[in-house]
């Protein structure tokens, strides 16, 4: 059974940092794509990056760009996502997800999905 588990998220303010964490089990990390995306209250949930499953190429939505850095730790089945110059915008509930496409910014790109974690930036 295919589990993915994000932790990390919780309240900051504006130009702090989280670093949120991705831990995966039933699948092979260094085989799939891992994304990251996110879902603020009253919108729909959008892409925020993702890592390729084999050259740990990385891709990010433009609003993230320079202030985000995913990562992976095959060895230990977990993915991050390093935040920071955190924004009250980034506020949303952020979701990793596993599936085996590249580019990968669609929901329909990934077929496994955590349960999300909250991350709150106050101004």
């Amino acid at each position: 059974q295919v589990q993915l588990v994000e932790s990390g998220g919780g309240p900051v303010q504006a130009g702090g940092s989280l670093r949120l964490s991705c831990t995966t089990s039933g699948l092979t990390l260094s085989t799939v794509t891992v994304g990251w995306f996110r879902q603020a209250p009253g919108r729909e949930r959008e892409f925020v990056a993702s890592i390729r499953f084999d050259r740990d190429t990385t891709d990010y939505v433009d609003t993230v760009k320079g202030r985000f850095a995913i990562s992976r730790d095959n060895a230990k089945n977990t993915v991050l996502l390093q935040m920071n110059i955190l924004k009250p915008e980034d506020t949303a509930i952020y979701y990793c997800a596993a599936g085996w496409h590249w580019p990968a910014r669609s929901l329909n790109d990934y077929r496994y999905w955590g349960q999300g974690t909250q991350v709150t930036v106050s101004s």
